[in-house]
């Protein structure tokens, strides 16, 4: 059965959620499942943009026919090379084999590598400013490089000021019937997926996607349609304001963002003292994770959403805790900058990860370091509670 949504007179929504997928690209964990969005537009010439993943390739057809309901498909505009997205294109030219394959020629390059059927008897090559006629509706073409690969571009609709805005703008979660932003609890319900999508998938290449911004600035978009999450057709500037912090590396809130490595709970000890004195001084805004137990997707995240960094850990084998290393590593590969760090180290005999994790930390863009490392040795006493509530007093000072 199909099911597919009008979007406007002549689009339709032929997208899919799939629920069962644990984790996207094999790495980041999805429990809220994600949609794989594909869109036809009717005209004098009929157009398909982007494909979808095989894992919905039922659906996806089913929706393509009833949408299209008898006509001829003409194009197939290919904005990104992924296989989430194009896993079926040689499949959907095998059910219409006259449609052309509307790319650049990066893409084009990758189709080849990924598939073996005769492209160039099908291909129509675009660049920068290119535009194609259908009809009533003009699409005009964008390079968008390294949002998230270097083939993406994305579509503009010059006649109903539609941006097909490939990943950009798009988050985890499948779509329960609900196809647009404003039929849901966005800053509720998804904006934390959101921020989990961008800055882990893409947060590495905040200078491109400050570059689509501004040209994205230079159009007048009505509606986006991403290619996984909600339609934006009211309110673009709430997820264009979030996508301009998270790419400049400005933090999206001022608070405290708590993260510990324990081996036996005395490390974690301290991380919640910590806490409970940023609490008695106002602070609100604390959010805690035992490194340990939190998917670093999640940890990378909420670097970006908050100002200040706690960052708790054991010694462990002469080195960092190995997981609280990890999310260093990760926040160092997912360029993470301008941000304010406290460290709290912990070691039995010869505890070293403080130096480490400062070493790893300098080594990021316009951090700031909230005092010195405070030292614990197995276990804080008493007589290190000042200590522990100066560095307090130093985060605190610091946060608007």
């Amino acid at each position: 059965m199909h099911n597919i949504r009008k979007i406007t007179q002549d689009l339709y929504y032929v997208g899919a959620s799939d629920r069962r997928l644990a984790l996207f690209e094999n790495v980041y964990p999805i429990p809220r499942g994600v949609s794989y969005n594909s869109y036809v537009l009717l005209d004098e010439k009929n157009v398909i943009l982007d494909t979808a993943d095989a894992a919905i390739g039922q659906q996806f057809f089913e929706n393509v026919e009833a949408a299209l309901n008898g006509r001829t498909l003409d194009y197939l505009v290919v904005n990104h090379m992924e296989p989430d997205h194009c896993a079926l294109i040689e499949d959907l030219l095998l059910r219409h084999p006259t449609v052309t394959i509307v790319t650049n020629a990066k893409a084009a390059t990758m189709i080849r590598q990924f598939f073996t059927f005769d492209l160039d008897s099908h291909l129509h090559i675009v660049k920068e400013g290119d535009n194609l006629t259908t009809g009533r509706h003009t699409l005009t073409f964008v390079n968008a490089p390294m949002v998230h690969w270097p083939e993406v571009m994305v579509t503009y609709d010059t006649t109903d000021k539609i941006l097909f805005s490939a990943d950009a703008f798009g988050t985890f979660g499948a779509l329960n019937g609900n196809i647009f932003a404003d039929e849901v609890h966005f800053d509720r319900d998804w904006l934390d997926d959101a921020r989990r999508y961008l800055v882990n998938i893409v947060g590495k290449y905040g200078p491109q996607i400050q570059s689509i911004l501004k040209k994205a600035a230079g159009l007048d978009i009505q509606m986006i349609c991403p290619l996984h999450g909600p339609i934006w057709r009211q309110d673009l500037g709430y997820l264009i304001d979030k996508y301009d912090l998270w790419s400049r590396y400005q933090p999206e809130e001022q608070g405290v963002l708590i993260v510990y490595g324990s081996i036996y709970g005395h490390t974690a000890a301290v991380a919640e003292k910590m806490a409970s004195l940023l609490a008695e001084h106002g602070v609100k805004n604390i959010a805690m994770y035992d490194v340990s137990h939190t998917d670093v997707s999640y940890l990378v995240s909420e670097a970006f959403r908050f100002s200040h960094i706690v960052l708790a850990s054991s010694t462990y084998n002469n080195g960092i805790f190995t997981p609280m290393e990890n999310l260093l590593m990760d926040l160092k590969a997912h360029n993470l900058q301008n941000r304010t760090v406290a460290i709290i180290e912990n070691g039995s005999w010869a505890p070293v990860s403080g130096k480490l994790m400062r070493t790893l930390v300098e080594e990021m863009k316009g951090m700031t370091f909230a005092g010195d490392t405070l030292t614990i040795k197995s276990a804080m006493k008493e007589e290190q509670l000042p200590a522990l509530q100066q560095l307090a007093d130093t985060l605190v000072a610091t946060i608007q």
